[in-house]
């Protein structure tokens, strides 16, 4: 590959990809468990370097997770060291530990509205809980992060005082997280909020990585991804095909998509048979669940054998 075509691009920032879990909550279909371990060894086998690959949700609220927990029994501990699940509780951690689980991503909202939503309590209740989360994480030797959900915007109570997102962060309680996962969950955010906020949390949480999880609601998807790496993001969550939104969360919009994100930072470990491998794993699978591909690698590369060349050169 030549040059990239960017400051943010060849410098090897992390693509967590989210399909299996924010990419699938909002489809009609449970893709079978077998399925999904083929996806997700798809996904590491071409060198994505993180995956979400399920969440503790309510199966009969979010029914595309139902098998979560058996996919993570399906998995190798070596494939598991990559991957994410969500949680929501301390009990969801107990119970991912004991399907196998060691990545946890304890999720909750900073907007009161969204957390009641989509968690059933109020923000203040789910940060209380985290130190039981974080101390069974540790136990079992595996790693806890910090997901705030709605860092710019609530479906319900409008924008977000960025103030409280930076106050949440900075809680004892949040103390022994690995992670700070910042996420735009309705996809309203523009790249100087992002930026902005992403710096405040990288200088006053220097030890820990700062995650940039964006929805492509307004076609800034990328824009804002690039913004929070710039700021000093090290990962970026995406979802092939632009699958995704949360259901929980009127007017959310589908993930920022993978082959997007992949196409603007090019990581060294990309190259054209395997961005070709990836657009087409996506197009598989939204063809399977019926949905449209918002990619817009998709729509660039087309399905020509020799495209996926030309366009990362």
């Amino acid at each position: 590959m030549t040059e990239p075509a960017s400051d943010t691009a060849g410098t090897d920032v992390i693509l967590r990809d989210v399909t299996l879990r924010d990419g699938l909550q909002l489809t009609s279909k449970l893709l079978p468990t077998e399925r999904k371990v083929e996806i997700v060894r798809s996904l590491l086998a071409a060198g994505v370097p993180e995956l979400e690959i399920g969440s503790l949700a309510r199966a009969d609220l979010v029914p595309p997770m139902a098998n979560s927990l058996d996919l993570v029994a399906a998995l190798t501990e070596e494939e598991l060291d990559r991957c994410w699940i969500w949680v929501a509780t301390p009990r969801h951690v107990e119970k991912a530990i004991a399907a196998g689980a060691r990545r946890f991503q304890y999720c909750f909202s900073v907007s009161d509205a969204h957390n009641r939503a989509n968690i059933g309590r109020d923000t203040e209740d789910s940060l209380a809980a985290m130190p039981s989360a974080i101390e069974r994480a540790h136990a079992a030797g595996g790693s806890i992060q910090l997901c705030l959900a709605t860092s710019f915007t609530c479906p319900f109570d409008g924008p977000v005082d960025p103030d409280r997102v930076v106050e949440i962060a900075n809680d004892p309680r949040t103390d022994g997280a690995a992670d700070i996962v910042v996420a735009d969950t309705l996809g309203q955010a523009v790249p100087g909020q992002v930026s902005s906020l992403v710096a405040r949390l990288a200088a006053e949480s220097p030890a820990r990585r700062i995650v940039y999880h964006g929805h492509d609601t307004w076609g800034l998807g990328v824009s804002d991804s690039l913004a929070a790496i710039a700021a000093g993001a090290s990962v970026v969550d995406g979802a092939l095909a632009g699958l995704g939104g949360c259901p929980f969360a009127p007017g959310a919009s589908g993930n920022t998509a993978s082959e997007d994100l992949l196409f603007a930072t090019r990581p060294s470990w990309l190259d054209p048979d395997v961005f070709g491998a990836l657009v087409r794993l996506g197009e598989d699978i939204v063809t399977e669940l019926g949905e449209p591909n918002r990619s817009r690698a998709r729509q660039g590369a087309r399905s020509e054998a020799d495209a996926f060349d030309w366009v990362l050169r």
